[in-house]
């Protein structure tokens, strides 16, 4: 089922796009484009492929980091303004409390 512009106006207007003709033309254009494409995917014969394994609890195995660690070209203290333990201090957001005295 192929994307009409008032679709794309529909959805523009739900998330309170404003979109004049020619954009809505160019997106409902390229979301066919995007949809013809998955219909062909979803025609390919894809009996007896085994599927693919994620995240889950099956999911690839890591191998070890067993490379040497890479060199910092500066100390990491001189990068950050302010360090306290070997962690970056950072300002908080204003929309938090005040930080308690240091």
């Amino acid at each position: 089922m192929p994307v009409s512009l008032e679709d794309v106006r529909h959805i523009a207007a739900l998330a309170r796009l404003a979109l004049d003709d020619e954009r809505v033309e160019a997106l409902a254009a390229e979301l066919n484009t995007i949809l013809e494409h998955v219909d062909v995917l979803a025609r390919v014969d894809t009996d007896g492929v085994q599927e693919s394994i994620g995240v889950r609890a099956r999911a690839q195995p890591l191998r070890k980091d067993t490379g040497p660690p890479t060199p910092l070209a500066r100390s990491v203290d001189t990068i950050a303004p302010r360090m306290r333990d070997g962690f970056f201090l950072v300002p908080r957001l204003a929309s938090h409390e005040t930080p308690e005295t240091e």
